[in-house]
């Protein structure tokens, strides 16, 4: 038997989701709890409230969770590229780096967001929450690090060498030889940190002291018992997801031709 092409698989399982979908919608799911609230809206709910509350209402919270998702995803990756490479240079920070971006990826969300609001002012409306961003840097911090240090250590011990006979010090063969080594790991590591840096993003809203923001928005309609809107939120926060890890991904494959992750 012929295999199917990839986008015929990709159709047919987004049909299935779907009709998954409708079907749990319409029966089990249908309606719980008290007021015969449904858990579950139909994709025609969805697509009706979307209508009814406009694009608008998207972009001004989207846009907002979006420039703080950037900003920590800037800040979050920049730390631990520069920590990555000073580890290079300095071998016996190794130990150290690690063991902070691992404490970074222990720590509670709950127990250092109230935190958070109460060091960061309270952003004006349309403009970025601290806590947001701190919490995309947050997020991305740990992934960045391992992918770089990996990537970094995988560099030709030969070339390493030949650097060192020529006269180059450990800053010179990070330049000549691990950079160039570790570029593929660490533009994986960037594609990954992508969705990690949005739902950072989304879960600093989600303690107040914010206006505008998917966070908000999704608090909002879900106080209000309005799942397709909650549901309509969510499916939207995945596919903008999606969207910019597939793109970050189409750079990789362009910046790093010779790796077998671009050629697969």
């Amino acid at each position: 038997m012929r295999r199917l092409p990839s986008w015929a698989t990709a159709v047919l399982s987004a049909v299935g989701l779907l009709a998954a979908w409708w079907i749990s919608s319409l029966t089990i799911f249908a309606n719980v709890g008290s007021g015969n609230t449904q858990a579950i809206p139909t994709p025609v709910q969805v697509i009706q409230d979307f209508g009814e509350i406009g694009l608008g209402f998207y972009w001004t919270h989207f846009s907002v969770t979006l420039h703080e998702a950037a900003l920590g995803y800037l800040w979050g990756n920049g730390l631990a590229l520069a920590l990555a490479a000073l580890v290079m240079v300095i071998p016996r920070l190794e130990g150290v780096v690690s063991q902070l971006a691992v404490i970074t990826y222990c720590i509670p969300i709950v127990a250092i967001g109230p935190l958070l609001v109460l060091i960061f002012e309270v952003p004006d409306r349309g403009e970025p929450s601290g806590t947001a961003v701190f919490m995309a840097a947050l997020s991305v911090f740990f992934t960045t690090v391992v992918g770089s240090l990996l990537g970094l250590h995988a560099a030709d011990k030969a070339s390493l060498d030949l650097v060192s006979v020529y006269g180059g010090n450990a800053w010179m063969q990070l330049r000549k030889v691990r950079v160039v080594a570790a570029l593929p790991a660490v533009l994986t590591a960037l594609q990954i940190a992508v969705p990690a840096a949005f739902l950072g993003a989304v879960l600093g809203e989600y303690f107040g002291k914010v206006e505008t923001g998917i966070g908000v928005a999704m608090v909002i309609a879900q106080q209000a018992l309005n799942s397709p809107r909650v549901w309509g939120i969510a499916l939207m926060s995945g596919l903008i997801a999606l969207v910019l890890y597939l793109g970050v991904g189409l750079l990789t494959r362009l910046a790093t031709p010779w790796s077998k992750g671009a050629a697969a």
